[in-house]
């Protein structure tokens, strides 16, 4: 047992110096934790053990004994709170704990411990802390400091200084709670008097100790900071006394306790009355408090000295909080809790305000429901006005439950939760049909209708509403949508675009077959869209009833009315539509002259059309819409609600006139073009070979024709047409395409984007960038001089300002540059600006500007034949030269005379006023010897050189012998003779030159200014090299280039930070990578690549830099390892060039720094003291201002919503203890997750109880926790991301909040322009105030491959030049994911920023445009300002996503929103939302489906032989039309039509060279074979998700994808997306080449397959051509040994798809769940009947017999050729005596096979060719039998047939996976192959590091080797 304890000890001891040596190599100033950090959470909820700890760690080197006291007493208080030690980790504690003490008690030297004399002792140690820290004296400062009232006078030293005392209170706070403890069981007297004593003085009068240690999160509300400057704000004082508890509010009971050291306010009464909790009410008053801070802080700066509260700030906060409400009372028509705004006052304001977010923070997962939020809040806030009227506060009837207890979670969101609970468990975990479980959707439209009052206030738990489904099978109901799985609801949603594309087609056909002529007889005919139109409206009246099965008795009986009136009128004009048509018809074919049935029926028409047209105007035209909303006409109304649904969203989604006939004019022009080329290009070329071969005679069919006979060959007729109605359906998209990229290009320019696109142009234009950067970027507070005055004197004082205010912004954008190692040393010396600020009057330039200009301008002036004016124009030919000469000149005058005094001083300023004598009188070239300036300025250099350096004796003499030297050669070889003469005769300079005073001592330069004169000169004369590819780094161009560029861009100028909108930027996080580990950077693939030597050479000069930067230049990765602090700055090195949450949080924590900085700059001061405007611009430490700090921290929040970092902590993952370091090195940033409590329930049940958590990092750098808010239980019920963040969102602050996802970056020069960005809100884009701003994005991963280069520019097309016009003029911009700008307030009012229901919300993000949209809002895009963003770099990784994308567009064609918004825009708006969301997925699906359309048809035409036929009668085939179908199909399959809009960007921002030579690198890249099979990844599970659904999200990884991906696992992604469909189109073509006639021949074949070849290629092998090393011999071997291991692995339980084939089949068959589903399949399987049927009829064995029994008897050689394999396959599992039988059958049978086939060969028609044929013929037919298997496998496992099927596909999976693997296998075996995908893969540095990278490896194999 001893050695057990021992071996304990020594884990402990080990562990804690592990966790030692650890902490220390964060090398960001924690301590160590020792076993304080693994206190079980159990114990951390009631004690402060952790703390107690923590203080035994800061005190042990101070005390070993007293740090022993303090762990014992830690010790028992573990005891008393679990004896028993049943919580998680708890008998691990005590047990590590107890070996900590005794190694405490060994280091006594075995001397006897007196435990009685502990508190003696321990009161001792407190004493001599006390004063050892001045704890006394710090309290006294404070006292004065409090009661003087001056706020500014001593905060900076206070706040220093206390920063440094938090450690030392914390220390003392667990000292006084242990002697507290031990103290109870001493005498009174002696120790224990002194001790109660000093309790009773801490409690009444230590406010410093308390206040600095209660966790606070932005504002220390609880009691005052001083670490903190926040509380002394004006504004902040008059929030906190705005709410402040008044006389005339009912009184609360004298027992209430009121935490820390505030007043009673507000928020004391709610929780009082309604029963919420307490970190509830803490987190709301603080968010209240900081809303009315900032509505304050627009409005002026309160400067009493008791601030007070702007009604208008209050009256601002309350219409935005409850205008959500104020609309939902409208819409249902009932009484607002207020009678009116003037009515109530501010009180009772700030009750209603404070009451709806206590409401809102408490809600959990309800708020997804905003009118249920409403709902409650309604009947709440008239619980409260009745409890006002009271003298005396009284809890809340509806929160109060039996027991007594109140509590608002119980009693008022508890039941709504269950409900929801048991629906989302309904949902089969996204695996049920959407139908038979009510989302949050059908929840919140509940409380659309006045029925949701029957709910009744306390809820009635028997209503509808609560009611949970209780049997399998049963429905409660939904609302007044239900998301049946169907294509249909492209048709239902969208239907308008439908009729309209139908009836011009075929407008445009009736036109076409008539000859182009249009007359009477036409027109008639062209009235046939009169039915055309009736029946499809007719058609979508059906679908609407159809479609809401499964809410019927749910829904509201309006909308069930509405159904069916809709449903009876369609139906009956649609019925009197075609019997007027039909009539009228008649009356044509009679030739009669009197028609009354043409002039009913148009007249019908007319009026029809009209009075749609009428409503279409009344309710979308923005001027008509008003007058429609005015109208209380019933009759009106009523047809106005027939025409257009009523719901509580979508009403009003009309736009100013001009932004609508914007958009109008936009899609006029895609319908001219696009009809245009469908008449000249797709009908009219139809029209004859039509009319031929409707009119041919009776073709012979070479095969049995069942449908085709004397039908006027209809199906040859539709084989033509199908193509091109199918390219008809979508080549609108690609009109849409082009015009969109001419129209967002043009408007590019007009924004002013590109103008900036190279150095050379950042270079010439930087002297105007401070002028503009301060007109945009700074606030007035800043700018010191009336800029709105212009006067040409003092232009140049301007110019000066200018450069002063830019330079403190321009050099922080280049530090943080230098900080994330984009830059050398050098460039940053050469790019950072002078500070402006001194005695020189010119504007001091960057010196990469001016770098090599002096020697330039010396060489000019050597080479001087000319005037002084000749000279001096010649250098003004470069306007850098100019100020370099000039700053030249005026430095060295302004140096020198700071250098002497005296004598020399004279000498100095009797040279300088000759020489400006000289300069004005234009005799400069006489007055000096310009050939000695070179020998001047190197003097004058040396000189320099001595003075940068610190001064020593030596130093000072040679600077003194220097100086004399530059005397002796200005004097005496510079100047002219007569001036020299002059100079050598003057007697103060003889004398002083005489007795040696001259220069023999100098002034050594103090003053920070000349220091910077002095070494920017030096390097202004000695930087000899051109700068003008200064920065070298790519991205530190692309950097500064976009950011000068957007200066001139159009913005809204800057507020103050004061007055700007407050903001958060809210992260959701996972369990993606935080922090990349050592072993993570320096694990090797197969190849021997690790990560970091990948980044190494991917990002060479970056590497080079960060050595520089921490000073291991020479050192190499195993010596940076060897550092704790280096190996640390290496894996934030690594981490900040991948996708990680440390470069996510880097990013955003510069609008902090940006903040900060410009708050700094503008001088806010909480005293009077006024900076003078001299010292005004300089920005040395701003970063630790007070004022600045507290500033930014009012105005920027940053909320990381770490799902399970609760649950990561308790397992100790690493991710857990990175977020942790994140914690620790941003001050700003929080934390926020979801902690699960696990406890046991009244039934003995184990339960789960779930808390909202948010943390920060305190003192000592451990977690500390602000706030806990119990959820109702897991707030997981649907998807994750959105859940993530709802649970979060109450963290966040501010009027906005930016969403970023944890894969993106942030840069400090957009950081500057958050300010611009926040003043949209306020702006006119349109009819209302946008609600969300879209920001543009860089896609950083485009150098790594280039496959990451192709995403990245096409994402770049996207959220630049496509969203750029879907904001405008189409005005149908959604949220597309991050980082757009939400107006907080509007969205978390209205359901939040995301949707979450289970699958049907799987693509989140898009759903919050949706809701913004619907709801009113308004969402624009800007592009003055860029976020990066990371995105997935290899070909499985984007196929993930692609798929992931894909199938969410899936789910939202079947969403309400999308129906309501296809329903509610007007017609134009429509369109572009279709084309801009669905529908390019949809058209997607129609370039695909068009190859089959063409095949199919194809082949029909060859089987039947009606190819040759025709051709043979007609000489026609329609192919002007094919071919024009075809290459706009293989257009849009390369993605031709997806880099247009590319390109235009290229273009634009890049230049017209750069454009093509981008593009033609991009196709000799390949990127078209990525196109065409990303094409393939939309189009299958786009279909996949709508036929059968299973969209769900899919874990890309985001790390750098540098290993071979082995072919097995290609396969098993891609097969039935995409090698199953390409080898269908390949046995399509070779049949269609086989058996089809074209009069062209082999060229004729090649041209119309040649796309469908390509699309071949593409789908079959670009995931191998994209793959690392795919060609690679050694892997191929390895790869086909893998796949072969896992087609033959058998599988079983628990075995996964990835290690055997039989689980990964079942795998793929799990999307077949539903009746529906296995109807479509079959369906769709039977196509693949037609080959066998076509084929035997073409065989030589039946002639030209077209019998059926052909057909028949093919089956029965098919069934005898599966028996055959059959037989093969057979394996007995009982009788191992059968097995020799067995042998021999197969033996036989193989051998009379072969002469079977001999035989019928010999003796028969059947030729070699037909046995191919055959072969063709039964492959098809095959993978039928397989296709209906799967459907059907109920019914094949209950004959007994599955495991044949299995084996019959097995084989099937063979033969693809040898198709597909021959050819990769010859290829391997060439070596330059391989080489060659390299180079196309990546760039030129890996690739050429790959290959050594290949040496290394395989010498080290065999020095391994070697050595055994």
């Amino acid at each position: 047992m001893a050695r057990v304890f021992d071996n304990w000890n020594r884990l402990v001891t080990a562990a804690l110096r592990r966790e030692q040596l650890r902490t220390i190599g964060h090398g960001d100033g924690r301590t160590s934790s020792g076993i304080a950090g693994s206190v079980p959470e159990s114990l951390q909820r009631t004690t402060n053990i952790d703390a107690i700890l923590q203080a035994a760690d800061e005190i042990q080197s101070q005390d070993p004994n007293v740090a022993r006291i303090i762990c014992e007493q830690a010790y028992s208080m573990a005891q008393k709170l679990d004896p028993d030690s049943e919580g998680r980790g708890v008998l691990q504690f005590k047990t590590g704990l107890m070996s900590v003490i005794k190694q405490k008690l060994a280091k006594k030297d075995g001397a006897r411990i007196d435990r009685n004399r502990d508190v003696e002792l321990l009161w001792d140690f407190y004493q001599h802390y006390k004063r050892r820290h001045r704890v006394d004296d710090i309290q006294n400062e404070e006292k004065r400091w409090r009661e003087s009232g001056n706020f500014s006078a001593n905060i900076g030293d206070l706040e220093l200084r206390f920063s440094e005392m938090k450690r030392v209170f914390a220390t003392l706070r667990a000292l006084v709670e242990v002697m507290e403890s031990l103290s109870k069981d001493v005498p009174a007297d002696g120790v224990g008097r002194l001790i109660t004593d000093e309790l009773r003085r801490i409690k009444n009068s230590d406010a410093t100790m308390s206040a600095e240690l209660i966790p606070y999160n932005i504002v220390p509300l609880e009691a005052q900071s001083l670490t903190n400057a926040i509380g002394y704000f004006p504004e902040v004082r008059a929030a906190m006394s705005a709410i402040r508890y008044s006389d005339h509010f009912p009184r609360l009971p004298a027992d209430f306790d009121v935490p820390g050291q505030r007043d009673l306010d507000m928020f004391d009464l709610l929780e009082y009355v309604f029963g919420f909790q307490k970190d509830n009410v803490r987190n709301q008053r603080e968010h209240v408090v900081l809303a009315l801070v900032n509505a304050q802080s627009r409005l002026g700066i309160p400067v009493e000295t008791d601030p007070k509260l702007d009604e208008k700030a209050v009256r601002e906060v309350f219409l935005k909080v409850l205008d959500n409400y104020i609309k939902w009372c409208r819409y249902l028509r009932i009484r607002l809790v207020w009678n009116s705004l003037e009515a109530i006052n501010r009180d009772k304001k700030l009750f209603l305000i404070s009451l709806y977010f206590c409401i809102w923070g408490e809600a959990a997962n309800v708020r997804f429901l905003p009118e249920c939020v409403c709902y409650i809040f309604h009947h709440m806030a008239r619980e409260l006005d009745t409890i006002l009227d009271h003298g005396d506060a009284t809890n809340a009837a509806s929160c109060t439950s039996e027991s007594g207890s109140i509590s608002f979670l119980e009693r008022c969101i508890l039941p709504i939760y269950q409900t929801m609970l048991a629906e989302a468990d309904r949902n089969n975990n996204g695996k049920a049909a959407h139908s038979t479980w009510r989302n949050y959707d059908d929840f919140n439209e509940y409380f659309w209708s006045p029925t949701c009052f029957e709910l009744g206030w306390p809820m009635n738990k028997d209503s509808p509403f609560l009611l949970k489904p209780t049997k399998k099978g049963k429905r409660t109901g939904k609302s007044s949508f239900v998301e049946h799985r169907t294509f249909l609801h492209l048709y239902r949603s969208f239907h308008r675009l439908w009729i309209f594309l139908i009836i011009m087609f075929q407008a445009l056909a009736i036109i076409g077959f008539n000859n182009g002529k249009v007359n009477l007889n036409t027109f008639k005919t062209l009235l046939s869209i009169g039915p055309t139109f009736a029946f499809m409206n007719f058609f979508e009246s059906c679908l609407d009833v159809v479609l809401m099965f499964g809410a019927y008795t749910s829904a509201r009986g309006m909308a069930i009315s509405r159904l069916v009136i809709r449903f009876f009128w369609c139906g009956i004009s649609s019925v009197f539509v075609l019997y007027m048509y039909l009539k009228l018809l008649e009356e044509r074919n009679k030739n009669t002259s009197d028609s009354p049935y043409f002039r009913i029926y148009v007249l019908v028409l007319g009026v029809y059309a009209g009075l749609r047209i009428l409503f279409a105007m009344l309710l979308k035209l923005p001027s008509c819409h008003r007058l429609s909303e005015m109208s209380d006409q019933s009759f009106f109304q009523f047809f106005k609600w027939i025409y257009e649904e009523r719901y509580f969203v979508g009403r009003g989604l009309v736009e100013k006139t001009t932004d609508y006939l914007s958009y109008v004019f936009f899609w006029l022009v895609i319908f001219l073009c696009k009809f245009t080329f469908t008449y000249f290009l797709q009908i009219k070329p139809l029209v004859n070979p039509t009319n031929m071969i409707v009119n041919l005679p009776l073709l012979r069919y070479s095969w049995h024709d069942l449908l085709s006979k004397n039908n006027h060959n209809v199906l040859t007729v539709a084989s033509l047409w199908a193509p091109v109605v199918a390219i008809y359906l979508m080549d609108i998209h690609i009109w849409y395409t082009l015009l969109s990229a001419i129209y967002g290009a043009v408007m590019g320019a007009r924004g002013r984007l590109g103008e900036i696109r190279s150095v050379e142009m950042m270079h010439k234009r930087f002297v105007s960038f401070p002028e503009v950067f301060v007109r945009n970027m700074v606030s007035q507070q800043i700018k010191r001089i009336p800029f709105e005055r212009r006067a040409s004197q003092v232009s140049h004082d301007y110019n000066k300002t200018y450069a002063a205010i830019f330079s403190p912004f321009w050099n922080e954008i280049i530090k943080s540059l230098r900080e994330e190692d984009y830059l050398s040393n050098r460039e940053m010396d050469l790019l950072s600006m002078p500070s402006n600020t001194g005695s020189l009057k010119l504007v001091q330039w960057p010196l990469f500007l001016l770098s090599s200009k002096i020697l330039l301008a010396i060489d000019l002036a050597l080479d001087c034949k000319d005037t002084q004016v000749d000279l001096w124009n010649r250098v003004c030919k470069d306007e850098y030269m100019a100020y370099a000469v000039q700053e030249c000149y005026f430095s060295i005058e302004k140096i020198l005379h700071s250098l002497v005094d005296g004598e020399g001083r004279l000498w100095v300023e009797r040279i300088f006023r000759e020489i400006n004598s000289s300069i004005s009188e234009g005799s400069l070239v006489i007055t000096l010897f310009l050939q000695k300036l070179p020998l001047v300025l190197s003097r004058f250099t040396a000189l320099t050189g001595l003075l940068m350096r610190n001064e020593t004796p030596e130093l000072a003499k040679g600077a003194a012998k220097a100086l004399y030297v530059l005397y002796d050669i200005v004097t005496h070889e510079l100047l002219s003779p007569d001036l020299r003469e002059q100079l050598d005769t003057w007697n103060i300079l003889l004398r002083a030159r005489n007795e040696g005073r001259l220069f023999s001592r100098i002034e050594w330069p103090k003053d920070p200014d000349i220091k910077e004169q002095v070494k920017r000169l030096h390097l202004l004369l000695t930087v000899k090299d051109s700068a003008a590819n200064i920065p070298k780094n790519l991205e530190a161009q692309r950097r500064l280039e976009f950011f000068t560029n957007s200066l001139f861009m159009g913005m809204p100028p800057a507020k103050p930070v004061s007055e700007m909108m407050p903001f958060c930027v809210f992260t959701p996080y996972y369990s993606e990578t935080v922090l990349y580990s050592n072993s993570e950077l320096k694990v090797e693939n197969e190849d021997g690549i690790s990560t970091l030597f990948y980044l190494q050479k991917i990002f060479p000069d970056e590497w080079e830099n960060f050595l520089e930067r921490i000073g291991q230049n020479d050192s190499g990765d195993a010596d940076l390892q060897e550092s704790s602090a280096s190996a640390l700055e290496l894996r934030f090195w690594a981490s900040y060039r991948g996708q990680t949450l440390a470069r996510t949080v880097r990013g955003m924590m510069y609008y902090r720094r940006a903040l900060m900085l410009q708050s700094f700059l503008e001088r806010r001061s909480l005293g009077d003291d006024i900076s003078s405007q001299t010292s005004s611009y300089v920005t040395q430490g701003f970063e630790l201002s007070h004022e600045a700090r507290a500033q930014a921290d009012i105005k920027f929040t940053y909320v990381v919503s770490c799902q399970i970092y609760g649950q990561q902590k308790q397992r100790k993952a690493p991710e857990a203890t990175d977020i942790a370091l994140l914690l620790q090195r941003n001050e700003a940033l929080r934390v926020a997750f979801i902690h699960v409590e696990e406890s046991v329930g009244e039934d003995g049940k184990p339960a789960k109880e779930y808390y909202s958590k948010l943390v920060k990092a305190d003192a000592n750098g451990k977690d500390q926790e602000i706030f806990s808010i119990k959820l109702p239980g897991d707030p997981k019920l649907g998807e994750g991301k959105p859940e993530n963040q709802n649970h979060a969102i109450i963290f966040t602050r501010g009027e906005a909040v930016q969403t970023i996802d944890m894969n993106q970056d942030n840069y400090l020069e957009e950081a500057m322009k958050m300010r611009n960005l926040l003043e949209e809100f306020w702006g006119n884009h349109g009819l209302r105030p946008p609600t969300i701003l879209g920001v543009r994005e860089h896609v950083f991963t485009g150098s790594v491959s280039s496959l990451a280069w192709f995403m990245s520019n096409q994402e770049t097309s996207f959220v630049t030049l496509g969203q750029r016009v879907l904001a405008k003029p189409l005005k149908v911009r959604m949220h597309y994911g991050h980082p757009d700008v939400f107006d907080r307030i509007f969205h978390i009012t209205r359901g939040g920023i995301s949707k979450a229901s289970r699958v049907i919300n799987i693509s989140e993000d898009i759903y919050a445009g949706f809701n913004s949209t619907l709801r009113q809002g308004n969402i624009t895009h800007h592009e003055y300002i860029q976020v990066g963003k990371g995105r997935d770099v290899g070909l499985n990784q984007i196929a993930l996503f692609e798929g992931k994308v894909a199938g969410g567009n899936g789910e939202q064609v079947l969403s309400r929103d999308v129906y309501r918004l296809g329903q509610l825009f007007d017609f134009f708006r429509m369109m572009s939302f279709f084309f801009t969301t669905v529908g390019y997925y949809v058209c997607t699906m129609m370039t695909v489906l068009t190859v089959y359309i063409f095949l199919y048809g194809r082949i029909y035409l060859a089987f039947s032989g009606l190819d040759e036929g025709i051709s043979m009668e007609a000489n026609v085939l329609g192919n002007t039309a094919l071919n024009a179908v075809l290459n706009a199909q293989f257009l849009v399959q390369i993605g031709i039509f997806t880099a247009v809009p590319m390109i235009m960007g290229f273009i634009l921002e890049l230049g017209l060279l750069q454009a093509v030579f981008s593009f033609i690198t991009m196709q000799l890249q390949l990127c078209s074979v990525f196109f065409t099979f990303s094409l393939g990844t939309r189009t299958h599970y786009f279909g996949r998700t709508i036929l059968h659904g299973g969209a769900k999200y899919r874990a890309t990884g985001r790390g750098f994808v540098v290993r071979h991906i082995k072919f097995a696992e290609n396969y098993r992604l891609y097969s039935r997306s995409h090698f199953v469909k390409a080898l269908e189109v390949a046995v399509l073509l070779i049949v269609y080449i086989a058996y089809g006639y074209t009069k062209g021949g082999a060229v004729s074949f090649v041209l119309l397959t040649l796309s469908s070849w390509f699309l071949v290629i593409s789908w079959l092998f670009a995931p191998y051509i994209f793959n690392p090393s795919g060609f690679e011999w050694q892997k191929t071997v390895e790869d086909f040994d893998d796949w072969t291991n896992w087609l033959m692995y058998k599988g079983g339980v628990g075995v996964k798809g990835d290690n055997s084939w039989e689980s990964w089949w079942d795998e793929e068959q799990i999307h077949i769940q539903t009746l529906r589903g296995r109807i479509l399949e079959t369906i769709l399987s039977l196509r693949f009947v037609v080959f066998q049927y076509g084929i035997v009829y073409k065989l030589h064995l039946t002639g030209k017999d077209t019998s059926l029994a052909i057909y028949g008897f093919s089956w029965v050689v098919l069934t005898g050729i599966v028996m055959i394999f059959k037989i093969f396959t057979f394996s007995p599992k009982r009788s191992t005596n059968f097995q020799l039988m067995l042998r021999f059958m197969q033996g036989v049978t193989a051998l009379g096979l072969i002469i079977a086939l001999c035989l019928v060969v010999l003796f028969t028609e059947l030729s070699v060719p037909d046995l191919f044929a055959s072969i063709l013929a039964f492959i098809p037919t095959g993978w039928l039998i397989l296709c209906l298997a799967i459907t059907w496998k109920r019914v094949v496992k209950s004959l007994g047939l599955w495991d044949f099927v299995k084996e019959f596909a097995r084989m099937y999976d063979a033969g693809m996976g040898i198709i597909i693997f021959a050819p990769i296998a010859i290829l391997s075996w060439f070596p330059f192959v391989s080489t060659f995908q390299s180079r196309l893969l990546f760039n030129q540095a890996f690739s050429r590091g790959l290959e050594i990278s290949l040496i290394l490896a395989g010498n080290k194999a065999n020095v391994e080797a070697s050595s055994f």
